[in-house]
């Protein structure tokens, strides 16, 4: 496919057919995704392919109490799990919410789930000693994790990014013996999507870019 083709048509695809997905695949994706930038170059990121249908399991449960806090702050119109407005949903009303299935069985239906770390050692956060949730680091892992799934995409695969097991980290971590300087930064079930989009629904150019300041004339089309 045309790179923007690729690049307008990557959805986040969570339901998949069952066809498998080679080896052979897997390693062409991640052969051409690991051109990926990262800070000094450094290439801090690692994959962890994970095939075994109880480790998978294991991750889905992991997801679910993250997916009912999710589940509970949308029915009470809150933007789920922002680091900045605090919920007002109390923790027995989060208990009491069932975990989507949309949220926690694509790690089981998908061909395989990626987990992909980072090594903390060898990026630099600038962010760390600001009074907010660092996001910085993201900048040397994220750009592996998209051209996975554009690789995928160009491959006739889908997956989409995930984050819901990693508010439970440690246990994530001891599960598949992360160690403790690396993070895990997303979670990609990949697989043949029942359903192929090739379009997708983005807010314009002007909407999200300015001139010079934040409030500043919005940039469009000349």
């Amino acid at each position: 496919m045309e790179l923007y083709d690729v690049m307008r048509t990557t959805f986040a695809a969570r339901e998949f057919t069952g066809a498998a997905l080679s080896d052979t695949t897997l390693y062409k994706i991640l052969e051409n995704a690991r051109f990926a930038p990262s800070g000094g170059n450094r290439q801090g990121g690692h994959v962890i392919i994970v095939r075994d249908q109880k480790i998978r399991q294991s991750i889905s449960d992991l997801a679910v109490p993250a997916a009912k806090r999710y589940a509970a702050q949308k029915d009470a119109g809150e933007s789920p799990w922002n680091a900045v407005t605090p919920t007002s949903v109390d923790q027995d009303t989060i208990e009491k919410t069932p975990a989507p299935k949309t949220l926690t069985s694509s790690y089981l239906n998908a061909a395989v789930v990626l987990v992909v770390c980072v090594d903390l050692r060898v990026v630099a956060s600038m962010d760390q000693y600001l009074d907010r949730v660092g996001v910085i680091s993201g900048a040397s892992i994220y750009p592996l994790v998209w051209n996975i799934l554009m690789a995928a995409r160009h491959e006739g695969y889908g997956g989409t990014i995930t984050t819901l097991p990693v508010a439970r980290e440690p246990e994530l971590k001891d599960l598949l013996g992360i160690p403790e300087y690396v993070a895990v930064s997303a979670i990609l079930p990949i697989g043949q999507p029942k359903k192929q989009l090739t379009k997708l629904k983005r807010m314009p150019v002007s909407s999200f870019a300015t001139l010079e300041h934040w409030d500043g004339t919005p940039f469009s089309e000349i």
